[in-house]
């Protein structure tokens, strides 16, 4: 049986809290249980018995945690095809800000805070220059997704912003197209950036190091064509988790062993860890309760999604284009980890299942 990581979870998991104690936070307490208990009999669930042969199968709950490898298949091709359907028809670029690496020890230690301000700033610093007539010289709009992790796990948080290459100017009516292949220029984005972000510490800088406000923050812009690619490359973000149980390939001796791809050389490569510290590796990425991953500014914010679809059918003649649909998966690929939905039918002889509660849930409901 393939190694998941709720088995990883459940031999280390009760060391793991007990060497570290108060020191782990309860959003990763409530992580590493929802893992282990996700799909077993503790969550309660169904039995399916088919009536013409007696098969007999079991459902359980899932934990529906947003880090739970287990969890989550399937909603970022329906937040996907809800993204596709806001996009305007203009071409598009895609922000990335990333959090100095001189920040990031404060921000694993408050990460609602700096993940905030990450967001904020960023948003802020970007409109900011937009609305400067050298450049656009409107409203822009943005669609930002947070990511902390790279592919070996380590702690890299950033943020991605989708932007339509254009904004809506003053009057509500006229749309600002921008250059081609240009949206801003990136320097003084990055001094914007770094000057609001300091500016929302209000002065609690003292233990941060001076360089930080002197030296470049990297802000990297690159166009995406009509967003559909980078919809699509955004859209697993949502909802993936920072490790795949397919990525795992070994625990043995109290290590373990999972498969990456080097995101410069492009390379499959493996990582080995001890078993403490690939489980810190992956906590840091468990985000605070109720924080919020994808936010909407600007013609993209909630309160403006009426006049985003009057702006949408004026540049769109004469009508707007269907949403792209999601391509099948190659030949060959892995199937998902559980069906999108629950079979009627005896997998062993087609007959008709009768389906009734197992046991009561003990959490949430299956999704």
């Amino acid at each position: 049986m393939a190694l998941e990581l709720a088995d990883i979870v459940r031999q280390h998991g009760p060391a793991y809290l007990a060497r570290f104690g108060a020191g782990v936070l309860p959003s990763h307490r409530r992580a590493l249980r929802d893992i282990v208990q996700c799909r077993t009999p503790a969550l309660g669930g169904q039995v399916a018995t088919c009536r013409r042969c007696g098969h007999v199968e079991y459902r359980y709950h899932s934990c529906r945690n947003r880090h739970c490898p287990k969890c989550q298949h399937g909603q970022a091709e329906q937040w996907l095809a809800e993204q596709q359907a806001c996009l305007l028809p203009v071409p598009y670029f895609l922000l990335t800000f990333t959090l100095p690496a001189g920040l990031r020890p404060f921000a694993q230690r408050q990460q609602h805070r700096f993940y905030d301000l990450l967001f904020r700033a960023a948003a802020f610093a970007t409109q900011q220059l937009a609305r400067d007539p050298r450049f656009i010289g409107g409203q822009i709009g943005m669609i930002g997704v947070l990511h902390t992790w790279t592919r070996d796990l380590r702690f890299h948080p950033h943020v991605h912003f989708l932007v339509p290459a254009g904004g809506l100017a003053a009057d509500g009516q006229t749309w600002l197209p921008a250059r081609k292949r240009f949206l801003l220029p990136v320097k003084a984005l990055s001094k914007l950036f770094r000057a609001h972000f300091q500016q929302a510490l209000k002065g609690n800088t003292a233990q941060l190091p001076a360089r930080l406000w002197s030296q470049p923050w990297v802000v990297h812009c690159k166009p995406v064509g009509s967003g559909q690619t980078a919809l699509k490359y955004l859209a697993p973000y949502v909802f993936r988790v920072a490790l795949s149980n397919r990525r795992l390939i070994k625990l043995e001796a109290e290590r373990v062993t999972f498969r990456y791809t080097d995101s410069r050389s492009r390379q499959a490569k493996v990582c080995t860890l001890p078993v403490d510290a690939f489980l810190h590796r992956f906590l840091q990425h468990v985000l605070p309760k109720g924080f919020v991953k994808v936010r909407y500014y600007g013609l993209f914010a909630p309160a403006q999604r009426r006049s985003l679809a009057a702006l949408r059918q004026h540049l769109t003649q004469p009508a707007i284009p269907a949403p792209v649909a999601v391509d099948p998966p190659a030949p060959g690929a892995p199937p998902p980890l559980f069906p999108a939905s629950v079979p009627d039918c005896c997998p062993v002889c087609g007959g008709p299942l009768q389906v009734r509660p197992l046991l009561r849930a003990a959490a949430r409901c299956p999704p």
